[in-house]
């Protein structure tokens, strides 16, 4: 059995402005409605053996605790049984494998893998890795590469060495990401392959290898998770503990230092989604080079890509554009400055601008609410809770709030009192007022909250119980 551990961290910014601090690119629907973690959850399970129909498919996710709901509603929706291991800060991925490892059984098959990669031929990605497993079974770490198709200035590289004799390759070396003069070089080689980030070893092999060359991010990681708590599915290490923990990647921690590094090529489709020139080029071109999603339209327009979910957006008469339109920001690029989205998502953040890490739309444990209008005085929100789900009991000391319901059944707590609301029917909360919301349907219950008062932030709740959270 492989035990597949799925990597969710990571901000997304350079996918901005569909992609935020709040909602990584991981989280996000981006592909026929599905985010890319639920197509990894989904590709992952091929790795359970046939001849075991009656196991449940498993894997470990290790996520930012603010993205819980997120990751769980993710392996809900595809079937997967597992854990989520809880990181109170980011480290990068060699305290998050470190973490799994120490979790892990001591010659446990683990493949990480992050959760933000397309690899459309599931099938092929699933018989990479069964031939891997032998190298990784005799002591290696096993890491993929990728053939390169163009050469990528957004990539590491792999130079493969000769060939091991268990369907594997030496690694000659890991060579950081070129200039365009290098990639060049490095394409007509014929002997490198592009990093693809994804590593397939036993657990005591990965922790021998970070005693070796960064005990130091070990015994951090080993004191959290001596420490650490559980809550059903959810694993929190102990926060000082991981805190103190230094950032690194798993390639400069161990992979560039490790002497028994394997390497085996994948020949599939891959990508990274890295940037919007990758997200691009998962929509088919028209004639004219455009790529259109949603409601976009190309009028005499050249290499063109729209991201207009929402609503109608019109290019006339551009060339190699990049147009991505979200309800509360837009972004407007020359393909070939899709690499510095992130320094601009870092300036407007500088700036405080609140879009820079929030949408407009925001995921709660309970469900999510929008924003949708605001003035001097007032707000109005579209509300939607799960089934069985509730917000904590609260009151707010500077707005009132009325409440519509439009879909399903609320279950309201008005200082003493409870009663039901369906449809077409509303209530008033005053300044001060006790109150709760709760879904107690089988249907998604959506609402219209409209706040009114001298202040309206949404640090202007006094929770009295906080299970789930506002």
């Amino acid at each position: 059995m492989i035990c597949p551990v799925v990597l969710c961290g990571g901000s997304g910014t350079r996918l901005w402005p569909l992609s935020r601090k709040a909602l990584p690119k991981q989280f996000v629907p981006l592909i026929d409605g599905q985010s890319l973690l639920q197509l990894t959850l989904a590709r992952l399970k091929l790795l359970q053996p046939e001849a075991d129909t009656t196991a449940e498919a498993r894997a470990v996710c290790v996520a930012a605790e603010e993205h819980r709901f997120l990751v769980l509603d993710a392996l809900q929706a595809t079937g997967v049984r597992g854990e989520v291991i809880l990181e109170p800060v980011g480290r990068n991925t060699a305290a998050a494998m470190a973490l799994a490892a120490l979790r892990a059984p001591a010659h446990e098959l683990l493949l990480f893998c992050p959760a933000d990669h397309h690899i459309p031929d599931a099938a092929a990605f699933a018989a990479m890795v069964q031939q891997a497993s032998a190298a990784a079974r005799s002591g290696a770490i096993v890491t993929f590469g990728v053939h390169p198709s163009f050469p990528s200035t957004a990539y590491g590289y792999i130079q493969q060495g000769a060939a091991r004799g268990d369907g594997s390759y030496a690694v000659a070396r890991f060579i950081e990401k070129p200039d365009a003069a290098r990639a060049q070089a490095l394409l007509l080689q014929g002997d490198v392959l592009w990093n693809a980030g994804i590593f397939l070893c036993q657990a005591d092999v990965l922790l021998a290898a970070l005693q070796a060359h960064a005990p130091d991010i070990l015994e951090s990681c080993r004191r959290a998770m001596a420490g650490a708590t559980q809550d059903e599915v959810f694993i929190r290490p102990e926060p000082a503990a991981f805190r103190a923990c230094r950032a690194e990647s798993i390639d400069y921690a161990v992979m560039e230092h490790c002497q028994n590094v394997a390497v085996v090529p994948f020949h599939g489709r891959w990508s990274d989604v890295g940037s919007w020139n990758a997200v691009a080029e998962l929509t088919p071109a028209d004639a004219q080079g455009n790529r259109i999603v949603g409601a976009g339209l190309a009028v005499q327009a050249q290499d063109t890509y729209i991201h207009a979910p929402h609503r109608p957006v019109v290019a006339l008469g551009t060339q190699d554009l990049l147009i991505i339109d979200t309800p509360d920001a837009v972004l407007v690029m020359e393909r070939n400055h899709a690499e510095q989205v992130k320094g601009v998502v870092a300036q407007l953040e500088a700036q405080q601008t609140p879009q820079a890490a929030q949408h407009r739309k925001v995921a709660r444990p309970w469900g999510w609410y929008d924003s949708v209008d605001a003035g001097e005085r007032f707000q109005v929100k579209r509300i939607m809770v799960r089934p069985g789900a509730a917000l904590s009991l609260q009151l707010h000391h500077h707005r009132a709030e009325h409440w519509i319901v439009v879909k399903g059944t609320a279950e309201v707590t008005r200082g003493k009192e409870s009663f039901l609301l369906t449809e077409n029917q509303s209530t008033y909360i005053p300044i001060g007022e006790l109150h709760r919301l709760r879904n107690p349907g089988k249907t998604d219950l959506e609402m219209i909250e409209v706040q009114s008062g001298s202040y309206l932030g949404e640090d202007d709740i006094v929770r009295l119980e906080d299970r789930y959270g506002r």
